[in-house]
Formats: C-alpha cells, sequence, structure tokens
C-alpha cells in the first residue's frame, strides 16, 4: 500500500444524502492522491479511455472521462497512459476477441511501466465467463466493473489505489438511476442524453438485456434540467438515448409517454434540434408521429430496425411485429411526414433463413426505400437462443445475400438522396472537413452530411447550404449567405 495513502482519512461508515454526494466525497480522496503523485512525478497522471460499441457506450465514456477530469487526470490518445480505460462492447463475439488482443498490447506497456493502471468496464464485463476468463488469463488488469455502476468509477479507483490484486465490481442488476455526476463532452454544441437504461424485449438474436438489465426511466424533470444546463453551456442539438426510447415512462410514479416528454423536451429555449435512437416499431404510437408531425425541433428522422421482412423470422427473433404491420408504420410515417427519412437495421442470414425468407427483406428494403441501413450478417452470440438454434445458414449462402441486398440498399440510398440536389436546406456544421483542407462538414435534419467551403469559426452553428450535387451518400454544397 503506497504510504500516502495511510495518511487520507477515509470513513467507511460515513453516511451520505446520496449517492452523487458518495461519489464527490471518493472524487475527492481521489484527488488529493493524484495530486500527491504529481508533485512526486513532476507531471500531471495521463488518462485515456478507448470505447467500443454503441451511442450508449460513448456516452456513457463521457460520464467516465468527467469523473477522470474532476480527480485530476489528464485525457491522453496515447494508452502509454497511467490509466487506460476500455469501455467494452459485447453485440457480437468478434467484439469479446478485439478486446483480448488489446489487452496483450496493454501488457507490454505494463511490463515497462508497473505503476500503470489498467480498467475494464461496460457489456463485455457483465458477462461471467469473460469476467473468469480475465481473471485467469489477464492477471495484470487492476479493475473490473460493469454496466450497471458505472456512477461508482471514483470510488473503485480509489480502492485500487496502492493495491496489486485485481479488484472486480460487477453488479447483476440496479433499479438505481445516479444524477448529477460530472461529464465531458465531446461536442461543444450537441450532447447526447440518457433518458432511459437497460432493455425488456429479449429478440432471440440479442445479448443487451443480459448485460444492460432490464428497462428503467429517468424521471422527466432531471431530463429536463440537463438539458437545458446543456442548452445554457451552447448546446443546440440534443439525441435522446435508450435501447428502446418508445417505450420510456414506464415503471415511473407518474408514468409519461416518450411522445409528452417530447413536447416537453420541444419547449425547452434555445434548443434547436432534437434527435432520439433507438425506437422499437412495436412500441412506436400514433401519438409519437403526431408530435413529430407537429413539431419543428424534431429532426425529420426515424431510425427504425426491421432486422427482417419475413413474418416468420421476426416471429423466431422475438420482435413482436408482422412484416405487415412494419409497413403500416412506415406508411403512417410518411404521410403525416412526406420528408422523414428512415433508416434501419438488417440481419442477413438468421438461422433458418431460406431464399424466400431473404427475398422477403429484400421487398421491404423495396417498399420502404431506405435512405440508408445498417446492414449485419448474422453471428452466433453466445448466451442468447438463437446461438443453439438448427439451420444455421452457411457462410458462402448468408454472404451471398449479403452482396445482392447491399446492391440495392446502395442504389435506393444514391436515388434519395439526388432529390434534395438544387435545394438550400439547414445544416448545423459539425467540424473541418478532414478530407480536404478549406472545407466543413455538418448534417442536413435527415443526418444526411453535407461538405462545403467554410470557415471552422461556422462549427456549432446552423446555417443555409445550397446543395449542389449529390455524390451517392452525401452533398457538396455552397454556403448561402
Amino acid at each position: 500500500m503506497d504510504k500516502y495513502l495511510n495518511e487520507i482519512k477515509v470513513d467507511e461508515n460515513m453516511e451520505f444524502e446520496n449517492e452523487t454526494k458518495r461519489q464527490y466525497y471518493y472524487m475527492n480522496l481521489c484527488k488529493a492522491y493524484v495530486h500527491n503523485q504529481e508533485q512526486k512525478l513532476g507531471r500531471k497522471l495521463t488518462a485515456c479511455i478507448n470505447t467500443f460499441g454503441c451511442q450508449m457506450n460513448f456516452h456513457d465514456s463521457e460520464k467516465l472521462l468527467g469523473i477522470l477530469k474532476e480527480i485530476g487526470y489528464e485525457e491522453t490518445e496515447s494508452e502509454k497512459a497511467d490509466l487506460v480505460v476500455y469501455n467494452t462492447c459485447t453485440v457480437r463475439e468478434n467484439a469479446n476477441l478485439k478486446i483480448y488482443g488489446r489487452l496483450g498490447y496493454l501488457s507490454n506497456l505494463k511490463k515497462k511501466n508497473p505503476d500503470m493502471k489498467i480498467a475494464l468496464c461496460g457489456c463485455m464485463m457483465q458477462e461471467k465467463h469473460v469476467v473468469d476468463k480475465i481473471k485467469k488469463s489477464y492477471r495484470f488488469v487492476d479493475i473490473i466493473f460493469g454496466t450497471h455502476n458505472i456512477f461508482k468509477f471514483a470510488e473503485i479507483l480509489f480502492h485500487s489505489f496502492g493495491e496489486k490484486k485485481m479488484i472486480t465490481d460487477v453488479w447483476e442488476g440496479t433499479t438505481e438511476v445516479v444524477e448529477n455526476l460530472p461529464s465531458v463532452r465531446k461536442y461543444k454544441f450537441k450532447s447526447g442524453v440518457n433518458i432511459m437504461y437497460g432493455c425488456n424485449n429479449f429478440c432471440s438474436y440479442c445479448i443487451v438485456p443480459y448485460v444492460r438489465g432490464r428497462e428503467r426511466s429517468r424521471e422527466p424533470e432531471d431530463i429536463i434540467k440537463e438539458i437545458e444546463e446543456l442548452v445554457a453551456d451552447g448546446v443546440v442539438e440534443i439525441m435522446l438515448l435508450g435501447q428502446n426510447v418508445n417505450s420510456y415512462g414506464k415503471g415511473l410514479k407518474n408514468e409519461i409517454s416518450f411522445a409528452e416528454l417530447l413536447r416537453r423536451v420541444e419547449k425547452i429555449e434555445g434548443l434547436e434540434r432534437i434527435r432520439f435512437m433507438t425506437s422499437h416499431p412495436k412500441d412506436l404510437s400514433d401519438e409519437l408521429i403526431d408530435v413529430m408531425a407537429e413539431s419543428k425541433k424534431i429532426c425529420n428522422q426515424m431510425h427504425l430496425p426491421v432486422q427482417s421482412g419475413s413474418s416468420r423470422l421476426l416471429k423466431i427473433m422475438n420482435r413482436h411485429y408482422t412484416k405487415e404491420a412494419y409497413l403500416e408504420i412506415v406508411k403512417k410515417l410518411k404521410d403525416k411526414i412526406p420528408d422523414i427519412s428512415i433508416t434501419t437495421d438488417i440481419i442477413v442470414g438468421f438461422p433458418g433463413e431460406t431464399e424466400e425468407d431473404f427475398e422477403e427483406t429484400i421487398d421491404i428494403v423495396k417498399q420502404v426505400e431506405y435512405d440508408s441501413a445498417f446492414t449485419f450478417i448474422y453471428s452466433k452470440r453466445s448466451g442468447t437462443p438463437a446461438a443453439t438454434m438448427e439451420n444455421q445458414v452457411p457462410e458462402d449462402v448468408i454472404k451471398e445475400r449479403f452482396d445482392r441486398l447491399l446492391k440495392v440498399i446502395n442504389e435506393i440510398s444514391s436515388k434519395n438522396t439526388d432529390k434534395y440536389t438544387g435545394q438550400t436546406m439547414e445544416v448545423l456544421v459539425e467540424e473541418e472537413n478532414t478530407h480536404e483542407e478549406g472545407l466543413v462538414t455538418g448534417r442536413l435534419t435527415n443526418n444526411i452530411l453535407v461538405h462545403f467551403k467554410g470557415e471552422k469559426e461556422l462549427i456549432g452553428k446552423i446555417v443555409k447550404v445550397h446543395l449542389d450535387e449529390a455524390k451517392g451518400f452525401y452533398y457538396l454544397g455552397t454556403l448561402v449567405d
């Protein structure tokens, strides 16, 4: 144990008004220790966070970074840091393999710097067999924690200082939602906002409910307060995040629908754009469609995962809708919001998928005319019902179908993008273009990218741009004064 740690007085029995105050107590203890280390080394301590997976994970990492900055760490992109955190994803098996590969690299770094701390968190750590493997084969890892107690990071980190043994703190689940912890946003002008956590759907191919836990919604007042504070700090666009935002509000003492939450968010002065994801088709209400149609701030984009066009497969997937029901939702969306952009997720090669099933998927893609689609080749995910199903589709058949589907999607996406050529539309400028100097890049309300000549001072502003030319999935445009 580090001698200085013995001088830091810790009252483990202290009672706190709430969990937030408890964690700030541990942040202050960590801060004292980090400051002492800085004095000894004559430099700032550095921390590197690598994030894998979905937007929920990236938003979680903003919270982890906020805690580390509060403690006194300096952020770095180099893994030759004093503290390295991997926020992991486990949606697919190869995501796990990627982490194991990276840990091999970190092992060599730690041999050169034994004082280096390595922390693993996120969805992958919620799987017992993963934690067992790390304990056995990667004993140089210092900290393991999961998705349910990310808020507890400072407390776990403090207890790891001076320890030579691994600290594991993984919860099976929680009903707790901890508010008002520090966070560091990647963008000054836009931010994600969690409105709920977990998932109750148990799709037969998906591990998420097992690692993220049951659905639990934040109180609307807390969400509104957070957004108001973000807007006061310069945010003009927010993304409301949840595994299934359409089921937001269920289980709260005073239940509220997602549509009603959107109405309240709409009233926040200074907020220009509202996005949300992900929407499950089975819970998409007519009320939500009406709110979107009436709104002046909700972006005309809907990410609506279909997964398959075959009603037979959708039932096996446990999706709780048919192809016909899905198409009816799309019709309502397009009738009420004619310029809406619809995107989706599709799995190719789900167990038992026949050529007829696949043709149903091609058919729904042609009927809906998606603006873009995230297409996935099915891969077995241990711990899900689909992994043990019979009639797994051969790899060569899956690849051939995948290529056919991609060709259809690309043709439709290109045609959809081209329809706005010649129009002048509003663009939120996000960054300097990474490929051509003098250009900046932004997004239309339907989320399509636009590149045009402009100064970096435009970043974070909504400007009018003439869409000169469509390039398949993006536009080249001209700034309109």
